[in-house]
């Protein structure tokens, strides 16, 4: 008796063991946990940009999780959470045909137009720069230069924990762990 139960305790574990390692190692099960929308617009757009596709996915996974009319706290619209205000700076700055403020709070291809502008704006600001373009994105690229300058954080990665908005270093260390966990599975878009 004691020596069916043994076997029988050993082979759920052995099954246990196998089917953990095939879901823990398994492209599908990731693509299901950590799952991509809009694919074809964020390649266009991060294509257009000259920017990683995946990059883009993590922004709009922490920003919005794919929810195109996400309003923040804060006012931030749309499926990249752009501030109104930055919104219409953007559409001032580039050619975005007839996207509007508005759409940028309600259609994919609007938001990520403009949030993949504005990535490659502050990645030209910040010299390349991933993490204090990041950082950028969630507090301002004035607020960020204002701690470079003043020495509150020195702009590593290092030191996110050092950022002093906590959102903000929040923000940085979720982006980088989607974006990593998206490398992972995801060969490219």
């Amino acid at each position: 008796m004691k020596r069916r139960v043994r076997r029988k305790r050993f082979i759920l574990m052995l099954v246990v063991i196998v089917l953990g390692a095939l879901f823990i190692r398994s492209d599908w099960l990731g693509k299901r946990i950590y799952p991509i929308s809009y694919q074809d617009e964020i390649k266009r757009n991060a294509q257009h940009y000259e920017l990683d596709p995946l990059l883009i996915a993590a922004i709009i996974r922490v920003e919005s999780n794919y929810r195109l009319t996400a309003v923040s706290r804060k006012g931030a619209v749309g499926i990249m959470q752009i501030m109104p205000d930055t919104a219409e700076w953007i559409l001032k700055q580039g050619d975005f045909g007839d996207i509007t403020v508005k759409d940028a709070g309600s259609q994919a291809h609007a938001g990520i137009a403009l949030g993949s502008w504005y990535v490659k704006e502050l990645n030209r600001q910040f010299k390349g720069d991933l993490i204090k373009s990041l950082a950028a994105y969630n507090a301002g690229p004035g607020k960020v230069r204002s701690w470079l300058e003043k020495g509150v954080w020195d702009g590593e990665e290092r030191t996110i924990s050092d950022i002093p908005y906590g959102e903000t270093r929040h923000y940085v260390q979720r982006v980088l762990y989607y974006y990593k966990k998206y490398q992972d599975i995801y060969e490219t878009l």
